[in-house]
């Protein structure tokens, strides 16, 4: 199986999206590294030069530009222009945020009809907003803690609170208040990465734990993670806490069942053909969702024991989309009905 991965993107979690593409270079076999810079263009990086200060010192842009084509990239080479295509049998969607989970690039792999592992748009719609994801698991039963939309530094909810902006990951922008003066410059921080504002009721002695997975040939789940925290799982703790891959799991084995039936419903089939994580809150024996990242950070491979073979498996059982009989017999019989 021969893999591409796709990262960078116009996002706020641009250089997470470089880390997970550093990272899953040791994991995973893969040929070719496309990746997009803040302008959206497109780069074939070596994967010698797979390491982060070759991205932000600019280097990158000495690297082979490629665009686009039908199953697959291309470029061209020397002074005859000699077209090069590269069609990679499974090509990985790692960017997070805007453009890779808000639809635009699972729409374009899925136009010209690059076999991926990714969200598809469908999926990218439900996960991508934070307030959509809340009413998708509303409509499959699926708790989820109370929330409103705030469009100034007020809310219904007693102190504490956490503000997030609706339509980013990654804990960015997302801040937890115990008072008004706290309350205003966080939706003003939040404000700053996006103009649609959740505020939820921080709940004490909530637990937290996440849980991967896909349905392949099988459904196939990663360990179940508690997460151990302060607060919050914030963007310090969640990106910059490395050590944090190596750590050994804390799982419960009782829970589990429950948390696998919950991530069933949720994945159901708009996701299918990505690998995901749900990020669940546990209290008084109920599970709630907090939110879905459908291209999770270095795809969790962390919370795998074989996650070559996860990958593998869902390589291989990935639904392509279903062919349209276009034969233009509706025109034809216009015309013959006109007689021309």
């Amino acid at each position: 199986m021969k893999y591409a991965v796709i990262f960078g993107g116009s996002s706020f979690e641009h250089e997470i999206s470089i880390v997970s593409a550093i990272t899953i270079k040791d994991k995973l076999p893969i040929e070719w590294f496309f990746f997009i810079d803040k302008e959206r263009d497109i780069y074939l990086i070596d994967k010698e030069n797979m390491k982060s200060k070759y991205f932000a010192s600019g280097e990158y842009k000495n690297s082979q530009k490629v665009e686009i084509t039908k199953n697959g990239f291309k470029y061209q080479k020397g002074i005859l222009k000699k077209e090069i295509k590269i069609v990679p049998d499974v090509t990985i969607n790692l960017i997070h945020g805007r453009d890779g989970e808000d639809g635009k690039i699972p729409g374009i792999l899925s136009f010209y009809k690059i076999k991926a592992i990714t969200p598809n748009t469908e999926a990218c719609a439900v996960s991508y907003n934070k307030l959509f994801t809340k009413a998708y698991a509303k409509e499959i039963g699926v708790n989820v803690i109370d929330y409103e939309v705030i469009t100034e530094p007020k809310t219904k909810f007693d102190f504490p609170v956490i503000v997030k902006p609706a339509r980013l990951g990654s804990s960015i922008g997302v801040s937890v208040v115990r008072n008004q003066k706290e309350f205003e410059y966080a939706f003003d921080v939040a404000r700053e990465f996006d103009d649609l504002i959740i505020v939820e009721p921080f709940i004490e002695g909530i637990e937290e734990y996440n849980l991967a997975g896909c349905t392949a040939d099988e459904w196939i789940f990663s360990k179940l993670e508690k997460v151990e925290k302060k607060e919050f799982l914030d963007f310090e703790k969640k990106y910059m806490d490395f050590s944090r891959k190596e750590t050994k799991l804390k799982e419960d084995k009782n829970l589990k069942p429950q948390f696998e039936e919950t991530f069933k419903k949720i994945y159901g089939d708009i996701f299918k053909n990505a690998l995901i994580r749900c990020d669940f809150f546990y209290k008084d024996g109920i599970i709630y969702l907090n939110e879905i990242n459908p291209i999770p950070g270095s795809l969790a491979n962390y919370l795998f024991d074989d996650f070559k073979n996860v990958i593998d498996r869902l390589a291989k059982n990935l639904e392509e989309e279903k062919e349209i009989k276009i034969d233009y017999a509706y025109i034809n019989k216009i015309q013959m009905a006109k007689g021309k």
